[in-house]
């Protein structure tokens, strides 16, 4: 069994993650562009980044509220272990580069998922049944995750029944089928 101060390890570690060139300055995709100052090709453009934790998504997810921007430069803001930076510097970088940034945050989190984890999480029969449910009532994905197990199936065989009703009608005491 793991015990609590290697669970808590991982969540200390730093990594050193290149920037490119092509993500620092966009406009040096042309060949032909050459930006002042530009760091030669042997120069390392490093930054030193740290896994965010629970208590840091949950700071975050207070502060920005409803904002999809505010939350990915709070991510990266909180994540820069160097060079530190505010707020306002991390949300007046070129969005590429926060991107980027942002991209390894999440993967050094354990929050970034893969196209095939993606597409297996889509296939799993949850999130197959939670979709159908918030389409067919019209719920928001905070109602749908909060029903239990039972009541998920409860709802998904109510629908079936509903659509096998529907699907004929009783007309005359005869059953006419569409």
């Amino acid at each position: 069994m793991l015990s609590g101060e290697e669970l808590l390890a991982g969540s200390s570690l730093t990594y050193e993650i290149t920037v490119p060139a092509q993500v620092l300055r966009p406009a040096l995709k042309d060949p032909g562009a050459r930006a002042p100052a530009e760091p030669s090709d042997g120069d390392a453009r490093t930054v030193r980044l740290r896994p965010l934790t629970v208590r840091d998504l949950q700071r975050i997810s207070r502060a920005a509220k409803e904002s999809d921007s505010l939350v990915a430069t709070l991510m990266v803001q909180q994540a820069l272990v160097e060079p530190t930076m505010s707020v306002a510097q991390v949300a007046a970088l070129h969005v590429g580069l926060v991107q980027f940034l942002l991209q390894n945050v999440n993967r050094i989190s354990g929050i970034a998922a893969t196209a095939d984890e993606l597409a297996e999480a889509l296939d799993a029969p949850l999130v197959r049944a939670a979709f159908v449910l918030a389409r067919e009532f019209g719920w928001t994905p905070q109602q749908v995750q909060e029903l239990t197990l039972g009541q998920i199936l409860l709802h998904l065989e109510m629908l079936t029944l509903d659509r096998s009703s529907s699907a004929g009608q009783v007309v005359s005491g005869e059953r006419v089928t569409a």
